[in-house]
C-alpha cells in the first residue's frame, strides 16, 4: 500500500510541467557535455571544435568557418613555406585566451623542445617562432558558415538576443497555464452560486 501511495506521489510529480521542463533541460545539457567531451576525448584537444574569427587565412579559411582540430605530436607537423604545410591551431605567447589559426611554415628542434613559425596566408610577414606548449593541434576538417552564430552569441546584440528569447519561451511555457488557473478560481465562485439557485 505504501509503495503504490508512493509512486502515485511520484507520478503527479512527474507530470508536472515545471518538473517535465526541468527534467528535458537536464537530458539536453547532459547530453551536449557528454557530445563535448566525447569529441575531445576522440580528437585529443581541449579544443576539437573552433570557430575563425579573423581574415588571415582567407582564401583557405573565412571568417565564421567552424574548424575541426585534432591533437597531434609536435613531430608530425607538416611544415612548407607555400601552401603545403599544416595549419595549426595554438596559443598566443602573450595571451593564452587567444587561438591562432596560421599554417607551419618551418620548424626546428632544439634542446628537446620544438619550435615553429606559422604564418597567415592572407598576411604579408610570418610569425615570431613559439614552443610546442603553446600547440593546441593540427586542423583537419572545416564546415564553412555556421560560426556565425556563436560569433553573434558573443557579441552584445547576440547576448541581448539570447536574454530575450530564453524570457518568451518562459512566458509561453508558463503563463497561459497561470492564466488557466486564474480563470478556474474566478469561475468556481460563480459555479457554487448556481448550483446553489438551483437547489432552491
Amino acid at each position: 500500500m505504501g509503495k503504490s501511495l508512493t509512486w502515485s506521489k511520484l507520478s503527479r510529480v512527474l507530470k508536472n510541467s515545471y518538473v517535465e521542463m526541468a527534467i528535458l533541460s537536464i537530458i539536453f545539457l547532459g547530453g551536449v557535455f557528454a557530445f563535448w567531451f566525447g569529441v575531445k576525448i576522440a580528437l585529443r584537444t581541449e579544443y576539437p571544435l573552433l570557430v575563425v574569427a579573423s581574415t588571415s587565412m582567407l582564401p583557405t579559411l573565412d571568417v565564421s568557418d567552424i574548424i575541426i582540430v585534432q591533437g597531434i605530436d609536435p613531430s608530425e607537423i607538416k611544415v612548407a613555406t607555400e601552401l603545403g604545410g599544416d595549419i595549426i591551431v595554438f596559443y598566443q605567447p602573450s595571451n593564452w585566451d587567444i587561438r591562432i589559426v596560421h599554417r607551419a611554415i618551418n620548424s626546428k628542434f632544439e634542446n628537446g623542445t620544438w619550435y615553429f613559425q606559422t604564418k597567415g596566408d592572407n598576411n604579408y610577414s610570418p610569425d615570431p617562432w613559439f614552443s610546442e606548449n603553446l600547440l593546441v593541434g593540427k586542423v583537419i576538417g572545416v564546415i564553412p558558415l555556421i560560426g556565425n552564430v556563436p560569433l553573434f552569441i558573443r557579441t552584445p546584440q547576440g547576448t541581448v538576443l539570447i536574454i530575450f528569447l530564453f524570457i518568451l519561451m518562459l512566458l509561453i511555457e508558463f503563463v497561459p497555464e497561470l492564466w488557466g488557473k486564474q480563470g478556474q478560481e474566478q469561475e468556481s465562485p460563480t459555479s457554487q452560486n448556481l448550483s446553489v439557485w438551483r437547489n432552491h
